[in-house]
Parts: structure tokens; sequence; C-alpha cells
């Protein structure tokens, strides 16, 4: 009777998260780990600034650190790991999430498995809030798949060996620390450029001049006239570019339609697609999207966004801030379905606290690790 139990709990999460690989959640799972002990969920939680190696500059903003929220859901003694970032534009900060984490009463569920019920309350918790509500995402993600003995691409029935480059990004600089950054980015094969400044194209020479490798761009709402943005992007198309993020204000959203349909590469939508109900809207405003965990409020409906931008034809990027290894292996578990990842923020920081998701010869390559498969490298809780 307990083993149908189990089945049955464990068939309707398949239903529930859509598994096309059913067969490896059962594989990983056992009666005495699918009991639920009675105990409810703990979650805990501290501040961790993380130090950015270089100043970060993009077209509106510079900073040398990033605020960063650490959380740890535990049950029945397993723990799984989360975090916040929260680079200022996004509007959160470490009191913020400290004032909505400690709103939470998780300690009412009893059961880790009842992942919508416990995700659902905690989006309806306070309003915004998308990079806290990501952090206790990611941690229920880590637990539910350390308790099943699988990693989340696995569960999600996705082929490892599909997971696409990831870009490394160069932010806005002097020629000279360009320079420095490209030669950092060697073991990489494709580089992301952030634009929206008056030396875009400065920019662009510098890094033509050390290296052909291919270049993506994100002009993170930094051109606001469509005809000189059209007369730019068919420059850039000469220069070696495959994409262009985020070109024009979220609010122009005629003018970025405008340029899609005339632009000779594809448009992604970043800043102006944030959760799920943005993804339809996007559509052609957009021929992508960029999917950032800390917008979205996490895995959950990160992988629903997925799912609705392949249903309507249009391209995938999986994206990041600058995050530890913890939020960039969350992210990682999505890229075998993604056209373009661009998950480098853990690369950008000097003390991260975790290990996880590796890139070989340019590649996400993904850990056969329970969870979203990191392992601690300096205790913080």
């Amino acid at each position: 009777m307990n083993s149908r139990r189990n089945f049955i709990r464990i068939a309707g999460l398949a239903t529930t998260i859509g598994l096309s690989g059913f067969e490896t959640v059962f594989a990983g799972s056992n009666d005495k780990k699918m009991k639920p002990s009675g105990k409810g969920l703990k979650l805990r939680f501290l501040p961790h600034d993380l130090l950015l190696k270089h100043t970060f500059t993009i077209a509106n903003s510079s900073r040398k650190t990033t605020p960063d929220m650490l959380t740890c859901l535990e049950f029945d003694g397993i723990f799984g790991y989360g975090e916040a970032s929260m680079p200022p534009y996004l509007g959160e900060s470490v009191d913020s999430a400290t004032k909505f984490l400690s709103a939470l009463d998780l300690s009412q569920f009893k059961d880790p498995f009842q992942m919508d019920d416990i995700l659902a309350y905690v989006d309806s918790v306070m309003p915004g809030n998308c990079a806290a509500k990501a952090s206790v995402d990611i941690a229920l993600h880590d637990l539910v798949g350390k308790i099943m003995g699988q990693p989340w691409y696995k569960i999600w029935g996705f082929d490892p060996d599909d997971t696409p480059n990831t870009s490394f990004t160069i932010g806005i600089d002097t020629p000279e620390v360009v320079r420095q950054k490209v030669a950092e980015a060697a073991p990489y094969n494709i580089l992301k450029v952030k634009l929206g400044m008056a030396t875009d194209k400065e920019m662009v020479e510098t890094i033509r001049s050390v290296t052909d490798k291919p270049l993506c761009v994100d002009v993170n709402q930094g051109w606001t006239d469509k005809n000189k943005a059209l007369e730019m992007i068919h420059w850039l198309k000469e220069k070696g570019v495959v994409f262009v993020e985020q070109p024009m204000p979220k609010t122009a959203i005629d003018d970025m339609a405008w340029l899609t349909e005339n632009s000779p590469l594809p448009t992604i939508g970043d800043e102006s697609v944030q959760r799920l109900p943005d993804v339809i809207k996007a559509k052609g405003v957009y021929n992508g999207i960029n999917i950032k965990l800390m917008k979205c409020t996490g895995m959950r409906e990160a992988h629903q966004m997925l799912t609705l931008a392949k249903s309507l034809g249009m391209k995938v990027m999986i994206g990041c801030m600058t995050e530890t290894s913890c939020a960039i292996s969350a992210a990682a578990q999505l890229s075998p379905k993604c056209d373009w990842a661009d998950l480098d923020g853990n690369l950008l920081i000097s003390n991260d606290p975790y290990s996880g998701v590796q890139v070989v010869n340019g590649k996400m390559t993904l850990i056969d690790k329970p969870g979203i498969g990191i392992s601690i490298i300096e205790a913080v809780f």
C-alpha cells in the first residue's frame, strides 16, 4: 500500500511539472525518502555581497558589488540552497529581501513535493520581490531534486548533450580593459558585448582587433532612435554579431516591432520580458526572449516561459545576473532546450561559496548530481 501511495504521489508530481523522463524520477525515489515526516520546511537566509572582479558598466549604470541573499531550505535533514541576486535596477535590496523572507511561514508545508502550492503561496505573500521569491524556488527545487536523487535536467527529460555554448560578458570599459577582458574570455566561443553609449563602435572595433569570435550585443535599452538603431544593426552584422538584445526602451513597443521586422539580425527582449504573461506580449515585437530566474521568480516559472516561447516559435536565451554558482547551476538545468546561454555571472565574482555547472570548451556542461548540482566550497549556513 505504501508503495502504491508513493507511486501515485510521484505520478502526480510528473503531471504537475510536465515530466517527460518519468522513469528517472521513479528510479531516484525510495519509500524511506518519500514519507512525509510531519515536520514543516525550515527556511534560513543571510546576505552575501558579491564582489566583482571588474567594475561592471552597462548603458545606464556601473557597480563593483552586487547585493545577494543566500537561502537554505531544510526538510528531514536534507538541505536545498538558493539565492537572490539583486542588482540595483531590479528595485530589490537586502532590506526588502529580508522583509519578504521573514514574512514567509513555510513550516505550514509538511511535504516539499507540494511544489505548486508552496510556490503559489510564496508568490502571493507580497507583490514584486521576484529575486527573493526565486531564492525560495531555487532552494525548493534543489531540495526536491536531492530527495528524488536526480538533477532537474533529468527530471524534465532534457538531454545534457544539447546544452549550448555560453557567452562571456564584456562590460563597457576603456579599450585597454576591454582587451584584458577578451583575453580572460579565451575559453569561450562567443562573447556578449554591452553597448548603448557613444562608444559602441569603439567597443566592437576594440574587440575585433584581438578576436574574430562571434559576438552578441546587449544594448540595455540604450538606443532611442529606431532608424539609427537599424543602421547600427546592419553595421553590427558586418562585424560578426549574431543577435541584438533589448536595443530600445521596453516602453517603445511600436518602434521595437518595426525594428524587429526590418532587422537583419534577431532581436531579443530582456527588460521587457519579466514573467510568464510577458512572453505572449513579446511575440511580434521581438524574435526571442531572455529568461532570467531573478526576473521570473525562479525555475518553475522559467520552465513555463521556455515551454510557451517555444510553442510560439520564439528563440530563447537563458541568462543571469551577477550570481554565485548556485543560481547559475539552477538556470543551467534549463539550458538544453535553449538556443543560447549567457550564464557567466559566477565567473564575474571573486567570492563564490559554491561550485557547480562547468564551462568546457565554451559549452555548458551539466553535472550528474541531484538537485541543481552544486557543492559547497565555503560553508555559509
